[in-house]
Parts: structure tokens; C-alpha cells; sequence
């Protein structure tokens, strides 16, 4: 593993694949908070699925964090590598005539993502992990106003946009990360090598989804403080 992390292209490997994996994440992530919109009752159950199955909790959940870490960090590496190239690059030629605005600051884009990762690991995961981890108190979980699931995953949800300043900076923080997906997305399939007649196709769907979940997710955000 250090061998091909060693090298330039095995690095761009490793970053594309953390990248794709964490598009998948991002995806099913995605499709349990529309069902917020959707079906609270739906979000209940399927919150609380994702957060007591044990394959989930202390398998998956370590991968993911494993990942969420590990694309940050190499992001930084290939980018203090690329800074490096650049100035003699740069030197010899206009480096933004031969390079979109988005790949020349993924570094940003990213910084600005990471600053949400905290916020939102703050908003979400650390209270639920203190109640089941540190407190050891399932009942946490529960609201015993809602007479139908009994959980308070949906509560939680709509308390967290009550307040427009935090709305505002997940609608920013997504926006960074719309700019983020649509030069990733391409750049992850090229270095692992996905240039082929699908290639035009791939380029279309990256598109969407770099714009689609984004404002899906500010959908969400809008909704529920409109509604709370």
C-alpha cells in the first residue's frame, strides 16, 4: 500500500477511488433525508436502522470515517505535490488557460466541505454517539410524544433548522461542494482510467449528480426550516 502511495499515479488512484466511495455514501446518505420530506415516519424507522444494526455501527461506520479521513488527507498531499508542479508550470505558461477555475481550487472547495463535515458531525453523529456509546441510554433515541414510531430522529432533523444562520451555511457548504463534485467526479473516473466510449455519458451523469444532490440536500435544509 505505501509502495503505491508512493508514486504519483497510485496516489491519483487511491484519492479517485476514496472519492467514488464516498459518492455512494453521499447518494444513500442522500436518499434517507428526502425521505424526511417524504415519509417522517419512513425516516424514523430507517434512521434508526442505519444507527443500531451492528454490521452498520462497527463495520461500515469505521470504513466510512476511514474514508472521510483519508480523502481529506490525500487531497492536501496532492495538492501541496501539485502546487509544487505548478510554479515551474506556471512560469513557462498561463496556468488558467490550461485549467478550469474549479480544479485550480479543489484545495478550497474542500477545506470549505471539511469545515462542514465538522459541523455537520457535531449536529448529528457526536449527540447520537454519546447517547448510545458514552450514556449508554438507548431511550435517547426515543420521543414519547409521537405516538406512532416513537423516535425522535425526525424532531432532531427540524431542530437543527430552526435557526436561518445554520440553514445558510449548509446551503453555502453545499454549494462548495457542488463546485467540488463537478471537477472531482470527472477527474475520478479519468484516474482510474474510465476513458471509453462511455466516457460522454459519464461526463452527462456527472453533471447531474454534482448538481443534483447538492440541491437536493438544500432542499431539504429550505424545507424543514420552512416547516418547523
Amino acid at each position: 500500500m505505501s509502495g503505491i502511495l508512493n508514486s504519483s499515479i497510485g496516489r491519483k488512484f487511491a484519492m479517485a477511488l476514496s472519492a467514488l466511495f464516498l459518492m455512494v455514501f453521499l447518494l444513500q446518505h442522500f436518499s434517507i433525508n428526502i425521505l424526511s420530506v417524504l415519509s417522517p415516519d419512513t425516516f424514523n424507522e430507517v434512521s434508526h436502522f442505519m444507527g443500531t444494526f451492528w454490521v452498520i455501527q462497527y463495520l461500515l461506520q469505521p470504513v466510512l470515517i476511514f474514508g472521510v479521513v483519508f480523502h481529506f488527507v490525500m487531497g492536501f498531499i496532492l495538492e501541496i505535490k501539485n502546487n509544487k508542479a505548478r510554479q515551474i508550470s506556471y512560469a513557462k505558461n498561463n496556468g488558467g488557460a490550461n485549467s478550469t477555475w474549479m480544479s485550480r481550487n479543489m484545495i478550497w472547495s474542500g477545506l470549505a466541505i471539511l469545515a462542514f463535515v465538522v459541523l455537520h458531525f457535531y449536529d448529528f453523529w457526536l449527540p447520537e454517539v454519546t447517547t448510545k456509546f458514552i450514556d449508554g441510554d438507548m431511550s435517547g433515541l426515543i420521543d414519547p410524544s409521537n405516538s406512532e414510531s416513537g423516535l425522535r430522529y425526525y424532531e432532531e432533523l427540524q431542530h437543527k433548522f430552526v435557526d436561518a444562520w445554520r440553514v445558510v451555511l449548509y446551503v453555502i457548504a453545499f454549494i462548495f461542494l457542488a463546485l467540488h463534485l463537478l471537477h472531482g467526479f470527472n477527474s475520478a473516473f479519468q484516474s482510474i482510467g474510465a476513458n471509453n466510449k462511455y466516457t460522454k455519458g459519464l461526463k452527462t451523469f456527472s453533471k447531474i449528480y454534482a448538481i443534483g444532490i447538492p440541491v437536493g440536500f438544500i432542499f431539504i435544509a429550505i424545507f424543514h426550516f420552512l416547516n418547523h
